[in-house]
């Protein structure tokens, strides 16, 4: 199922269980009638005891557009959150006392266009911790965290205050169960297609104006001009 949530990180991979009497691909047609911004894909009975929070692995990837360092710099710096690692410096209200330990299963870099796409895998998370481990590997490239500092928060040898890194290019993947997909869309509906269509113009819309403002210059009577509001709004 392929979504948008409310704080700008979007999901390819996520699950939804529910009760219907209707066969898998007459289900999937329903689900995509729901929403035009929301496609479900794949489809599976499964018992009653399914939950969708019992995943085996998640995966997310972010979209560096712009890296600050190498991909062969990425890498190094993200192989070092491999394996078991103490996530109090990586999450965002978790209690200090003890360690919190999570598994990361394999954290790389690939090419991406001009940029990169880290990719980051692990059977869970904490909240922020994907968004934290991003803006940490991000600092090491860039030379503005020690990779040892970074290794001893990772093991829990220090406590570390990091920022989040920014959520609109981070996706949620693919979340796996150990059991495949039996059922399967074959194509968008009219509207989602519409609606992906509308979505890629707006945000090309958006780019070049940005675009444009950007480069835009003001000085003197045209700054002012440019703060205030014309005469016809004002007075309305």
């Amino acid at each position: 199922m392929a979504s948008r949530t409310d704080r700008g990180v979007s999901a390819r991979g996520n699950a939804l269980a529910l009760t219907s009497s209707l066969p898998g691909p007459g289900l999937l047609r329903a689900l995509n009638g729901v929403a035009a911004e929301i496609v479900f894909t794949d489809a599976r009975v499964v018992e009653s005891s399914f939950r969708p929070r019992a995943a085996v692995a998640r995966t997310y990837h972010y979209l560096e557009e712009t890296p600050v360092g190498s991909i062969a710099a990425y890498r190094e710096a993200a192989g070092a959150a491999v394996g078991n690692i103490d996530v109090r410096s990586f999450g965002r209200g978790l209690p200090s006392a003890r360690p919190i330990v999570r598994t990361v299963s394999r954290f790389d870099a690939k090419p991406f266009g001009p940029g990169l796409v880290l990719e980051i895998e692990a059977p869970s998370f904490v909240w922020g911790m994907v968004r934290k481990l991003v803006a940490s590997v991000r600092q090491v490239v860039a030379g503005e965290l020690d990779p040892a500092t970074f290794r001893a928060a990772l093991s829990g040898r220090r406590r570390l205050t990091l920022p989040l890194a920014e959520p609109e290019p981070l996706l949620l993947w693919e979340v796996a169960y150990g059991v495949p997909w039996t059922v399967h869309a074959t194509k968008l509906a009219d509207r989602q297609r519409a609606y992906v269509h509308a979505e890629r113009h707006a945000a090309r819309v958006r780019d070049r104006l940005l675009e444009r403002l950007g480069s835009g210059r003001f000085s003197g009577d045209e700054a002012s001009k440019a703060e205030r509001p014309p005469d016809d709004v004002r007075s309305g």
